[in-house]
C-alpha cells in the first residue's frame, strides 16, 4: 500500500514507489486554472523523502535543512478527526457537490466557468454537470467532491497513486495513506494538498500559505 509518512518537524517520507511528478498548470485566457498536466518525472524510487521545510536547496527533495532552520512541523490535529458539520452539501438537479473549505489550497480550479457551485445549480444542462466533475477531479486539496444524488457515491476515476508537484503544495492523488507523526492515519480522499512551504497553520495540509 502507497503510504505517506510525516516525520516530526522533518520531512515525509513517501513509501511504495510512488511517482514524484513534476506537473504543468494550463490556465484560460482570463487566468483561471483549467487543468494540470505532468511535465516530468522526478522519482520512481521506493522511498521518497520529500521538503516539507520550505527551505531545501534540492526541493522537492529534502536536503536536511529542517535541522537548521528550526522547522516547526507541528500538525493540526482536528484533521484527524471526519467531522460531517465541516462539509457544506450543494443539492444540484443532477449533481451534489460537498465542499469542505477548510481544506482548501487555494489552487482556484473551482472558479471555471462560472464557478463549480453554479455549475452544480445548473447540472441539468450535460456540459454543465460535466465541468463541474472535471473541477473536482482538479481540485488538489480534495476540498470538493462531486456526488452522484441517485446513488450517493462520489463520482471518481480509479487512478494509481502519484505525487504531482507545481509552483505549490504537493498534490497527491489516488489510495495513498497519510500517517500523522504519531502514527495516525488522516482521514482517506481522492486527493490531498500536502504543505511543502513550511507556512501553513493546517499543517500537514495546504492551506495557501505559499501565496502570502
Amino acid at each position: 500500500m502507497a503510504k505517506i509518512k510525516v516525520i516530526k518537524n522533518g520531512p515525509y517520507i513517501a513509501l511504495g514507489k510512488i511517482p514524484v511528478n513534476q506537473q504543468k498548470t494550463i490556465y484560460d485566457s482570463e487566468g483561471i486554472p483549467l487543468k494540470t498536466k505532468v511535465v516530468k518525472n522526478l522519482s520512481n524510487d521506493e522511498e521518497s523523502v520529500l521538503c516539507r521545510c520550505g527551505g531545501s536547496t534540492n526541493k522537492p527533495f529534502c536536503d536536511g535543512s529542517h535541522k537548521k532552520n528550526g522547522f516547526d512541523g507541528t500538525e493540526n490535529p482536528e484533521n484527524l478527526k471526519e467531522d460531517p458539520a465541516d462539509t457544506e452539501v450543494f443539492e444540484g438537479p443532477e449533481l451534489t457537490l460537498q465542499d469542505t473549505t477548510r481544506l482548501c489550497s487555494g489552487a482556484g480550479f473551482c472558479h471555471r466557468a462560472g464557478g463549480v457551485w453554479n455549475l452544480t445549480e445548473n447540472s441539468d444542462i450535460p456540459e454543465s454537470k460535466k465541468i463541474a466533475v472535471e473541477i473536482c477531479h482538479c481540485c488538489p486539496s480534495g476540498r470538493l467532491i462531486a456526488v452522484d444524488p441517485k446513488t450517493g457515491k462520489p463520482i471518481e476515476d480509479k487512478v494509481d497513486p502519484a505525487i504531482n508537484i507545481d509552483f505549490g503544495p504537493i498534490n497527491v492523488k489516488g489510495e495513498v495513506d497519510i500517517e500523522s507523526a504519531e502514527g495516525k492515519t488522516y482521514p482517506k480522499r481522492p486527493r490531498r494538498a500536502l504543505c511543502r512551504c513550511g507556512k501553513s497553520r493546517n499543517k500537514p495540509f495546504c492551506d495557501g500559505s505559499h501565496f502570502d
